[in-house]
């Protein structure tokens, strides 16, 4: 009986977290929308555009580690509940400031560094509370509808920013962003995140370990996991590399092809498309059996399409094929990343025991945020001296080959050995 009910209840969980991070990434991208547009608006500087992204990678990527120390110390609920309640707050304070003295670019910056920290916090919480709020049977359904959230959220924001943009004021704005967290808050703290948790009890007087040294316990843990420090250096590369996607792609269609804006965003819109029909099918299916199996395949799909990317610019297509082309492309980039991450991230969940999940994805988070940036930059300093087609077809021979070393047939075996 009390197994039925535990199940009822990660039911529950299932749902309630796919809503809770749906309105929270919704809420979240159609503020970054808006503030954007407001930021160009108010001073038509780039740099000031720039400062602002800034604000939000540079905090994540120093704060991370702490991030996953206070995930695996503290209660994993009440940091989700506290960073939502903070989100609130430091929206009402950009609210009254609007009211009071008028928007200035140092409220903005501020609240998106307050904004940048709850998310940090909230989300590697939230993946290192997954294998507590559903049972194990059901962590690929878990790990695919909060892709699914986040891909409507791709899909959906832009358009409702920019309706609400053209209709109504900043202020409201950021009411209805408030309004969006505060219901995420009431539906975190209905969630028991011990439910199917495998903690270490804490023991009443026993002193804590000192955080630098629970860090570094964190990082030892991960080193002693052979495939799991590869799936972690699999995914930093594909982190890196996919600044040649991102800087190369706009670059090229608005640039080389002089692709109109409007058939640019259409093919922007059949990545999300790609991304959510390929979360729904894996919320929908059984089980992946070879999740590092897919992944590998998921990731060379990925490198192929990359390169696949120069190919208008080394055979010449009609306008319209071109823009059609690109719509499949991107559809397929859409499924291939979600083929990628959703099997790499079920195996994570499994494979990292409860007490080092918050450090373990932390680490991920820090490097990855920290190679992101820097991928962008050097690529878009590349873009600048090399020839495009040349940057993509290299780095897409780069990814395949990585992937094909790292997870080797003997990688692949270890990690599935019912593949003997």
């Amino acid at each position: 009986m009390e197994e039925v009910l535990k199940l009822k209840r990660a039911t529950y969980h299932l749902w309630t977290f796919t809503i809770s991070k749906l309105i929270s990434s919704f809420g979240a991208q159609v503020y970054a929308f808006a503030i954007s547009f407001y930021i160009l608006q108010l001073t038509g500087s780039a740099s000031s555009f720039a400062m602002n992204l800034i604000c939000n990678i540079l905090p994540r990527t120093i704060m991370a580690p702490f991030a996953g120390y206070a995930a695996d110390k503290y209660s994993r609920k009440m940091i989700v509940i506290v960073a939502q309640i903070a989100t609130t707050i430091a929206i009402g304070g950009l609210l009254i400031v609007s009211f009071t003295i008028g928007l200035s670019l140092i409220a903005i910056y501020t609240t998106t560094v307050i904004l940048s920290l709850t998310s940090l916090f909230s989300s590697v919480t939230f993946s290192s509370s997954i294998t507590g709020l559903v049972n194990k049977e059901r962590i690929q359904k878990a790990m695919s509808l909060n892709q699914m959230s986040i891909s409507f959220a791709a899909i959906g924001s832009p358009a409702v920013g920019g309706l609400l943009y053209g209709a109504v004021t900043m202020p409201v704005f950021l009411i209805i962003y408030m309004v969006a967290s505060v219901i995420a808050v009431i539906l975190e703290s209905t969630m028991n995140f011990n439910l199917f948790a495998k903690r270490k009890e804490v023991v009443e007087g026993e002193e804590k370990e000192p955080m630098l040294q629970s860090m570094k316990a964190g990082f030892n843990y991960l080193m002693k996991q052979p495939i799991l420090k590869i799936l972690i250096v699999i995914a930093l590369f594909i982190n890196f590399l996919f600044g040649a996607h991102q800087v190369g792609y706009s670059f090229i269609l608005i640039e080389k092809l002089k692709i109109n804006a409007q058939h640019f965003g259409f093919t922007e819109g059949a990545f999300a498309v790609g991304m959510l029909l390929m979360s729904i099918y894996l919320s929908l299916r059984k089980e992946l059996k070879y999740p590092l199996l897919v992944s590998k395949w998921g990731i060379v799909a990925l490198g192929v399409l990359m390169g696949a990317v120069a190919l208008p610019l080394l055979i010449s297509m009609p306008y319209v094929v071109t823009v059609s082309f690109y719509i499949l492309l991107m559809f397929g980039y859409g499924v291939s990343i979600i083929l990628t991450n959703t099997p790499m991230q079920v195996m994570m969940q499994k494979m990292v025991d409860d007490d080092y999940k918050g450090r373990v994805f932390s680490i991920l988070e820090t490097f990855a945020m920290a190679l992101m940036p820097f991928g962008m930059v050097l690529f878009g300093f590349l873009y600048d001296v090399l020839p495009a087609e040349s940057i993509l077809i290299v780095s897409s021979l780069l990814l395949v080959g990585v992937v094909l070393v790292l997870a080797r047939p003997s990688v692949v075996r270890t990690a599935h050995p019912e593949l003997e």
